[in-house]
C-alpha cells in the first residue's frame, strides 16, 4: 500500500490517525443509537456505506482525498455498527456463554478475514512478475486495485447476508429506561467502565501492533513483499482459534484472570522478539514469537467484551457502556500508526523494529495492571453486594 500510493510511513499513520478521530466520536454517539433501533437496519446502513467509500479508494486518491476518506470510513464503519453488533451479541450470549458468543464473534470474522486475505494475496501475485525485484509501480498499484475492489465487493455482500439472516428484533431497547443523558451518568459513574476501557486500549495497541509485522518480515527477516503478505495472511487463520479457545477458557474460569494471563504471554513475546532483532541465528525463534503474539492478541479481542457481563452491566446500558467504553478503548486508532511510524522512522531498519517490540512490550505489562485492577474492583462490588443483603 505504501509504494502504490507513494506514502511514508509517517503520512500513512497520520490517515489512520483521520479515521481514529471521526471513530472516537462515532463510537460514543452510536451507543445511544444502539440503544434504540435494531442492529440489522443500523449494519445494513454502515456496510453499504463502507463499501461505497472502497470504490472510491480504488481511483488512487491523493494524501488529503485519502485523510477524508478515512474520517469518511471512521463514520461509516463504526456509528451504525459497533455497538449494535456488540449489544447483539451479548443477548445471544445470555448469563453463561458470553466469552464464547464473543468468541465466535470475532473467531468468525477472523477465519473468513483470513480466508479473504489469503485469496488477495493471490489476486495480487497474479498482477506480479516472478522476480519480485523486476516489478513496477503501474502493476503493484493494478494488483492493489482489484484488492481494494475485491473487499468493497465483500463488504457489500455482507448487508445483503445482514438485512436476510439477522432478526428484525435484534438489539436496540424501548425507552422504559429513562432518557440517554441519564444512562450517560449512570455509566460514567461506574469504575469497572473505566478499567474495562483500559484494558481495551492496550489489546488494541497489540491488535493494532500486527499491521507493521509485513513490514517487519521484509526489513529484518528479508521476505519479499508478497511472501510478507503471505506470512500474516496465513497467520490470520490463528484468529478463530485464539477467540474461541480463550471464549471456552473465559466462560470455565473468569474473563478477567484469562486475559491477565494472556496480557503476561504477550509481553514475554514482544519482550523475546526485541532481544533477538538485531542479533539472531535463526528466524525460526522471532518467527515462532510472532506467531505466539498475533494467537495472543486475537485471544484478546475474542473476550474483551465477555466483561460486560461479567462486571453485571445492566442490559439496558449495553449500547451505551460499550460506546462509551469504545471512545477510549479504541483511542489507538488516534495515537498508535503516528507513534509506531515516527519510531520507525526515526531508526531505521532492525533497530527502529526493536524499539517498536519494546514500546508494545511496555503497553502488555500496562494491561496486566489495568487488569489487576479491575479485578480488584469487581471483587470489591461483590463483597458490597454481600454485605448490604445481609
Amino acid at each position: 500500500m505504501l509504494e502504490a500510493f507513494g506514502f511514508s510511513n509517517t503520512q500513512l499513520g497520520d490517515i489512520f490517525a483521520i479515521y481514529g478521530i471521526t471513530g472516537m466520536l462515532a463510537y460514543f454517539f452510536g451507543g445511544f443509537i444502539a440503544d434504540r433501533f435494531a442492529a440489522r437496519t443500523l449494519m445494513t446502513i454502515s456496510l453499504l456505506a463502507t463499501a461505497a467509500g472502497g470504490l472510491y479508494m480504488a481511483t488512487y486518491p491523493g494524501f488529503e482525498q485519502m485523510r477524508l476518506l478515512y474520517g469518511f470510513w471512521g463514520v461509516t464503519s463504526i456509528l451504525l455498527f459497533w455497538a449494535a453488533l456488540i449489544s447483539a451479541t451479548r443477548e445471544w450470549g445470555g448469563q453463561r456463554s458470553q466469552g464464547v458468543a464473543f468468541g465466535v464473534l470475532d473467531g468468525g470474522r477472523g477465519l473468513l478475514a483470513a480466508a479473504f486475505a489469503v485469496f488477495a494475496v493471490a489476486v495480487l501475485r497474479s498482477y506480479m512478475p516472478v522476480d519480485m525485484a523486476l516489478v513496477s509501480n503501474l502493476e503493484r498499484q493494478q494488483g492493489f486495485r482489484t484488492v481494494i475492489l475485491l473487499y468493497s465487493a465483500v463488504t457489500a455482500f455482507a448487508a445483503v447476508l445482514v438485512w436476510l439472516v439477522l432478526p428484525k428484533t435484534s438489539a436496540g431497547t424501548d425507552e422504559k429506561h429513562g432518557s440517554s443523558l441519564a444512562g450517560l451518568l449512570q455509566v460514567l459513574r461506574r469504575p469497572l467502565v473505566w478499567a474495562q476501557a483500559g484494558i481495551i486500549v492496550c489489546a488494541y495497541c497489540g491488535y493494532k501492533g500486527l499491521d507493521n509485522y509485513s513490514l517487519y518480515a521484509v526489513q529484518v527477516l528479508g521476505m519479499d513483499e508478497i511472501q510478507a503478505a503471505g506470512f500474516t495472511a496465513n497467520a490470520s487463520y490463528l484468529r478463530p482459534l485464539g477467540a474461541v479457545l480463550a471464549g471456552i477458557v473465559a466462560d470455565r474460569f473468569s474473563a478477567a484472570k484469562s486475559i491477565f494471563v494472556i496480557f503476561l504471554i504477550l509481553f514475554i513475546a514482544y519482550a523475546s522478539v526485541a532481544l533477538t532483532t538485531l542479533q539472531f541465528e535463526s528466524s525460526g525463534f522471532i518467527i515462532a514469537n510472532l506467531l505466539v503474539s498475533f494467537f495472543a492478541v486475537f485471544a484478546l479481542r475474542g473476550i474483551y467484551f465477555a466483561l460486560l457481563e461479567e462486571t453485571q452491566t445492566p442490559k439496558h446500558l449495553t449500547g451505551t457502556t460499550v460506546g462509551l467504553v469504545s471512545v477510549i478503548g479504541y483511542t489507538p486508532d488516534v495515537f498508535f500508526a503516528p507513534v509506531a511510524g515516527r519510531i520507525l522512522d526515526a531508526s531505521p531498519g532492525a533497530l527502529g523494529h526493536q524499539h517498536y517490540f519494546i514500546f508494545l512490550g511496555f503497553i502488555a505489562l500496562t494491561g496486566m495492571l489495568v487488569v489487576g485492577w479491575l479485578i480488584w474492583l469487581n471483587r470489591a462490588r461483590s463483597l458490597s453486594g454481600l454485605t448490604v443483603n445481609r
